[in-house]
């Protein structure tokens, strides 16, 4: 299965079980995180790093207190794929360096 192919709904189900906080379905992957103003600053460049590594982009709220990651493949349909997955790993990572919860 290629990175950018849709995953089946069971499968992204069971692998959100492995992502702590991470909700959704097969259309959107989604979670909120914690975290300071300024610091989000910072978690949101590293992760536009990773983001551009992987040539896949997620859709980012930044409000007081408060960082909304969203993830979708849009070029498959809007719906969730491996990249997804990948992005949400590398953004649990940068969080969880800056006690993101």
């Amino acid at each position: 299965m290629a990175l950018r192919d849709p995953l089946p709904p069971d499968e992204v189900a069971a692998r959100l079980t492995r992502l702590d906080g991470w909700s959704g379905d097969s259309t959107e992957i989604h979670k909120t995180f914690s975290i300071d103003y300024y610091t989000s600053i910072t978690v949101i460049n590293e992760v536009a790093e990773a983001a551009q590594e992987l040539q896949h982009h997620p859709d980012i709220d930044l409000r007081w207190e408060t960082l909304y990651f969203s993830l979708t493949t849009y070029s498959a349909g809007q719906r969730i794929t491996e990249l997804d997955f990948l992005l949400a790993e590398r953004i649990e990572e940068v969080a969880g360096r800056y006690t993101a919860g």
